[in-house]
C-alpha cells in the first residue's frame, strides 16, 4: 500500500504522496494538544525542497511549566555547495581555496545569514547530534512544523541512522481552525493579531521565541472564545468504529472543519473494494470531516461510488461489485449518483 499523508486546513485537503526518492518517514504524531513541557524549533534553509536544498540554522527552545529554561541553536554549513569558474559579480567565500557560494541573495537579505558566517559555520552531522540530545523525547512545537520536521528527520537519518519521531504540535495547523475567517495564517499575520513584535523574523531562536508567545496566546485565546466544554485536543480525536467498520459510526472529528463550499458538503458517498492509499475507514472520516455523509450500501440517497480494487472484494460478480452494479442501475435510471475511481476522489479532496 502506497502511504500518503492527508491533512485538514481549514475544510481545504494537502494530500502529499511520498516521493519515490525517500524512505516513507515514520514520525510522530501531529497534535493537538496545550502541554506546559515541550521545545520549540525552527530551521533556516538553502530553499524550500527537501530534495535539494540544505539546513543553515537551526533553533531549539526548551521550556518546562511554561518557562524556558535552556537553549540550543547553531549555524549550519550547508552540505552543497556549487563553485563558480568565472568571474562574477557576487558575494562568495573562500572553502578549500575553492571559491563557493552557499546561499544566493534572496537567502541572505531574507535571513541576514551571509556566506562567510556559514563558511565557519559547523558541519551538520554534529549540530544534527547536539539538536537530538537536546531535544530528546519532548513534544515539539512549531509554525509550519512539518517543513521543519521534514528537512530535520531526513539529515538526522543520513547522519546517525535515527528516526526522529517526537510528536509534535503545529501552531499553523492549530491558526487554522481557531481563525477561519483569516485570509493568511503567517507568523507574522498572528503577531499582527495578538499584538507582538515580530521584527527579526527569519533567524531561527527570533521565530522559536515568537512562535512560543503565539501558542501561550492561543491557549487564552481558546479558552476566551469557549471553543471547548471539557477539554480542546478531544475535539480534534477520531473516534474509533470498533472491529467492524460501520459507516454510522464515522462522526466528524470537529466541526469546524466543515466547509460549505467543498463539493463533499452534504454529499453521500459509499466505498467498495480495498483502497489502495489509505483505509476505508480514514478515508470515510475525510469524507464526514468535510461536511460530507458516508453510507455502508448504494441507496438512491448515494451520490457518489468509490471504486477501490476489487482484487480481495467477496461480492465480486463478473468483474463488478454488486454495489458497482446496482449503482450503475441506478444512473441508468435517471439518479444523481456518480461512480468514481480512487484517484478521482483524491483529486475532489482537494478542490
Amino acid at each position: 500500500m502506497h502511504s500518503i499523508k492527508i491533512s485538514f486546513e481549514n475544510g481545504k485537503i494537502t494530500i502529499e504522496q511520498d516521493q519515490p526518492s525517500k524512505t516513507n518517514r515514520e514520525k510522530g504524531k501531529s497534535l493537538i494538544d496545550f502541554p506546559r513541557d515541550y521545545t520549540v524549533i525552527d530551521i533556516e534553509t538553502t530553499g524550500y525542497d527537501y530534495k535539494y536544498d540544505s539546513i543553515i540554522e537551526v533553533a531549539a527552545l526548551r521550556y518546562r511549566d511554561n518557562i524556558l529554561v535552556d537553549t540550543y541553536t547553531s549555524l549550519i554549513q550547508p552540505n552543497s555547495v556549487y563553485e563558480f569558474d568565472r568571474e562574477v559579480d557576487i558575494d562568495y567565500c573562500v572553502v578549500d581555496n575553492k571559491k563557493v557560494q552557499f546561499i544566493d541573495d534572496s537567502i541572505v537579505q531574507l535571513t541576514g545569514i551571509t556566506n562567510d558566517m556559514l563558511k565557519v559555520a559547523p558541519k551538520e552531522s554534529a549540530v544534527i547530534r547536539n539538536f537530538i540530545e537536546f531535544i530528546k523525547d519532548d513534544v515539539l512545537i512549531g509554525h509550519n512544523v512539518n517543513f521543519d520536521i521534514n528537512f530535520l528527520y531526513d539529515a538526522s537519518i543520513a547522519h546517525l541512522g535515527y528516526k526522529l519521531s517526537n510528536n509534535f504540535i503545529d501552531t499553523l495547523r492549530i491558526s487554522r481552525k481557531l481563525f477561519p475567517e483569516f485570509k493568511h495564517h503567517r507568523l507574522r499575520d498572528l503577531c499582527n493579531y495578538y499584538g507582538l513584535d515580530h521584527s527579526g523574523a527569519h533567524r531561527s531562536v527570533h521565530d522559536c521565541t515568537v512562535t512560543n508567545s503565539v501558542y501561550q496566546k492561543m491557549q487564552t485565546n481558546i479558552i476566551d472564545k469557549l471553543i471547548i466544554s471539557i477539554d480542546f485536543k478531544k475535539a480534534f480525536k477520531k473516534k474509533g468504529t470498533g472491529n467492524k467498520l460501520d459507516a454510522r459510526d464515522i462522526k466528524p472529528s470537529i466541526e469546524i472543519m466543515i466547509n460549505e463550499d467543498h463539493p463533499f458538503y452534504e454529499k453521500t458517498f459509499v466505498f467498495t473494494g480495498v483502497l489502495d492509499r489509505m483505509k476505508r475507514k480514514d478515508a470515510m472520516q475525510l469524507v464526514v470531516n468535510l461536511g460530507g455523509i458516508v453510507g455502508n450500501g448504494v441507496t438512491k440517497q448515494t451520490n457518489y461510488l468509490v471504486l477501490g480494487c476489487n482484487d480481495y472484494c467477496s461480492t465480486i460478480k463478473d468483474g463488478k461489485s454488486t454495489k458497482q452494479k446496482k449503482a450503475e442501475k441506478l444512473k441508468l435510471s435517471g439518479e444523481d449518483i456518480e461512480i468514481i475511481s480512487e484517484n478521482v476522489f483524491y483529486d475532489m479532496l482537494e478542490m
